[in-house]
């Protein structure tokens, strides 16, 4: 039997029940809407953006806390236990971390819109507690992990990351109050590699492992290709975290950046090895945009190292930062969720006895293709926005977003009333 024939028999008999996860993806779908229309509103704060509060803030933090945290929380619950061998966790813990995640982020997003730093605190506890919970959680199944090392070892690695992302992110929180924390310079430093990098990057690689070869019908990489990936991958945040300290920083991070390359080419290279000889070929307009994530993810690493040599490139930093949110991390979440969620609903409705729906009949193909020209143009948009200093373009370009946004809503909304005529 193939790896993903034995990935399948494993998540049959470890599902959540279907409102865990789809609760989750269902908030990250949302808050995708919200960045977006955030962002519109916000363009011409954003292209002048220099740091500080603000709305251009608050939608960059709809997006990684409420769109890729969001996800990660629902897809970690879910097939890290497959991966693991272990009990999916109990569905009443992570509904109540569902209850305190989803407020705080949106509150979190409020004070940081509004600039009101008590609310951004108390909305930064709220979701720091409940990824505390969530880690706790998921440290179970790692330490009792019977399969899968490769998989287990980007947990493992990326647990360690958001334990610094908690503590950076609460010492951020703590300057607007004024409070004696550690230099903003080192905790922000921290913060923007460990988050992105760290903790969503080796999750996302990780995962990968489980869902690409599930999905294109092919043999799981090799175990000790995996690992030289993850160790590669660990090596650049070390050296990023040490540059952050002030050693050295020019040196490490070109270093560090060269370990990412490495490791970032590996898996790059098993993802396209699974592709080539799994029997499903096509796989339609999601896995463009997993490619399009791809992409991102090396593009960020070259732009990543014109910044660390401070190349004179006119606005180098937003074109850095639209790469590694928009083009990798956003395209590469959204083409994996149009996957996940017919998948996941079609095995919950193999359960209730009566013929279940296949995850095409899930599927609202015209919301998603609306969805992929929406989603394609806003970042090309963008990045014409950029290049030319134009917030009227950003603007809409934006607004191009939160429409193909709408339509990702409406796949969602129609996947639930399948759903739920198939008895799920």
């Amino acid at each position: 039997m193939s790896r993903g024939g034995a990935f399948l028999g494993d998540a049959r008999s470890r599902l959540l029940p279907a409102s865990i996860p789809l609760r989750f993806f269902g908030a990250a779908v949302l808050f995708h809407l919200l960045a977006w229309l955030v962002l519109a509103a916000a363009a011409a704060q954003w292209l002048g953006f220099g740091g500080g509060l603000g709305w251009p803030l608050a939608a960059l933090h709809l997006l990684t806390l409420g769109v890729f945290g969001m996800t990660a929380l629902g897809a970690g619950a879910q097939l890290l236990p497959v991966a693991t061998r272990q009990p999916a966790p109990a569905a009443r813990w992570l509904a109540a971390i569902w209850w305190l995640y989803t407020p705080g982020v949106a509150v979190l997003a409020l004070g940081m819109g509004l600039a009101q730093p008590r609310w951004l605190a108390a909305g930064a506890v709220a979701v720091g507690l409940a990824f505390a919970a969530w880690g706790a959680l998921m440290l179970r199944h790692l330490v009792g992990a019977r399969g899968m090392p490769g998989v287990v070892a980007h947990g493992w690695a990326a647990l360690a990351a958001l334990a610094v992302v908690l503590a950076s992110a609460l010492s951020l929180a703590g300057t607007w109050l004024g409070l004696p924390v550690p230099s903003r310079e080192i905790t922000l430093a921290l913060h923007l590699v460990f988050a992105p990098y760290g903790f969503m990057g080796l999750l996302a690689l990780g995962l990968s492992y489980i869902l690409v070869p599930m999905f294109a019908l092919a043999e799981a990489p090799a175990e000790r290709w995996q690992l030289t990936s993850c160790a590669l991958a660990v090596a650049a945040l070390v050296l990023a975290g040490l540059a952050a300290f002030g050693w050295a920083p020019v040196p490490l991070r070109v270093a560090a950046l060269l370990a990412a390359a490495g490791a970032v080419s590996l898996h790059l290279w098993l993802m396209a090895k699974a592709l080539r000889t799994g029997m499903r070929r096509e796989l339609g307009r999601s896995f463009q945009l997993v490619k399009i994530g791809w992409a991102g993810l090396a593009a960020s690493l070259g732009l990543g190292l014109a910044l660390v040599l401070e190349l004179p490139l006119p606005r180098l930093a937003i074109g850095f930062g639209l790469c590694l949110i928009g083009v990798w991390l956003l395209s590469f979440l959204l083409g994996m969720l149009q996957r996940i969620l017919p998948f996941l609903g079609a095995m919950h409705a193999a359960g209730t006895g009566r013929r279940p729906p296949t995850p095409s009949a899930l599927t609202d193909d015209r919301a998603l293709r609306m969805h992929f020209i929406c989603h394609v143009a806003a970042l090309a948009g963008l990045a014409l926005a950029v290049a030319a200093d134009s917030w009227r373009l950003a603007s809409a370009a934006a607004t191009v977003g939160a429409v193909g946004a709408l339509a990702f809503c409406l796949f969602y909304v129609t996947l639930l009333t399948r759903l739920q005529r198939a008895g799920t």
